[in-house]
């Protein structure tokens, strides 16, 4: 009798624990509530920091309005002025020779600079961002890259032998990207790089001199109003002097005299190596011997010659 009086008072103690635990859960929730709703409100408050912080930071997330990784570049406005941060740079190539302008060339626009690289050598990010195209075109940039920056710009990479790198990748200022080459529409191993606000192609020497390994400053400021004479002016002063996409503004005497120069010097040709050709068969077609083509080229008699490999061969 003792033992289930005992049994029904622990039940009943049980049955009241249980129905009490509820309402505490209740009132501790009910308590909690409130600083739930606080802490709603500084958690947007600071996500709202961030984003405005990370705008300032990233002036391309007002510039793109969308991420395609199908088209290397179309065209949107421009914006009247906009300022490119240099910073935090790395050339893409430590070569120091550019072999073609931006501008005209050849009745068509060349849209950016082109560095002599050999095949093999390492290309590099110019500035940290975000890889938008890793693709191969075979009539026109061959093996290329294109890459969205913070800053606003995005660069193109073109004719490489090797791609190393893959889209969506996050990289930084000076990784490597790709291998120097020789793919696509090119006549000779080397880097086509561009720089394109809003899609639209700017010409590198206006903040890339790559003669002095260097930016031309910490940032540049792109206006509409100016950009023309901007151009011109980059590149007299950091492209290719007597090219055909430089700006030619040498007055008639000055045109002769660089006329007669140039007449008086040799001008060296090149041939690109075709699949089977030897150097004999090369030198015939030329009128040239196989020994003058090896010592133009440095190179022996009995090398394996690639196709696509570039040749002097006068």
């Amino acid at each position: 009798m003792i033992i289930s009086k005992k049994l029904r008072k622990i039940a009943l103690v049980a049955i009241s624990m249980m129905a009490v635990t509820p309402v505490a859960a209740q009132d501790l929730l009910a308590n909690q509530a409130p600083i739930d709703r606080k802490m709603k409100a500084v958690d947007a408050m600071m996500l709202q920091q961030l984003l405005e912080t990370e705008e300032q930071a990233s002036p391309a997330a007002d510039l793109y309005k969308d991420w395609d990784n199908q088209y290397a570049h179309r065209p949107t406005a421009l914006p009247d002025s906009f300022r490119i941060d240099l910073r935090d740079f790395c050339m893409p190539t430590p070569s120091r020779v550019i072999t073609s302008n931006f501008g005209a060339r050849w009745g068509r626009q060349h849209k950016g600079l082109d560095i002599k690289v050999y095949i093999g050598d390492t290309i590099r990010a110019a500035f940290p961002g975000k890889i938008r195209i890793v693709r191969y075109e075979p009539k026109g940039y061959g093996n290329y890259v294109v890459i969205r920056h913070p800053n606003g710009l995005e660069t193109i990479y073109g004719h490489m032998s090797k791609h190393l790198v893959k889209e969506n990748q996050d990289v930084r200022a000076g990784e490597p990207i790709g291998l120097g080459g020789n793919t696509g529409r090119s006549t000779g191993s080397h880097l086509h790089f561009e720089t394109r606000l809003c899609g639209v192609a700017l010409n590198p020497a206006l903040m890339f001199d790559f003669r002095n390994q260097d930016v031309i400053g910490d940032s540049y400021l792109f206006r509409k109003s100016t950009y023309g004479s901007e151009s011109a002016q980059a590149t007299r002063l950091r492209g290719v002097p007597g090219s055909s996409a430089a700006p030619d503004r040498l007055d008639n005497g000055n045109k002769q005299r660089a006329s007669s120069k140039k007449a008086a010097q040799p001008s060296v040709r090149y041939h690109k190596v075709r699949k089977g050709e030897t150097l004999s068969a090369i030198a015939r077609k030329h009128k040239t011997s196989v020994s003058a083509i090896c010592k133009l080229n440095r190179i022996k008699q009995n090398v394996v010659l690639r196709p696509g490999q570039i040749l002097k061969y006068n």
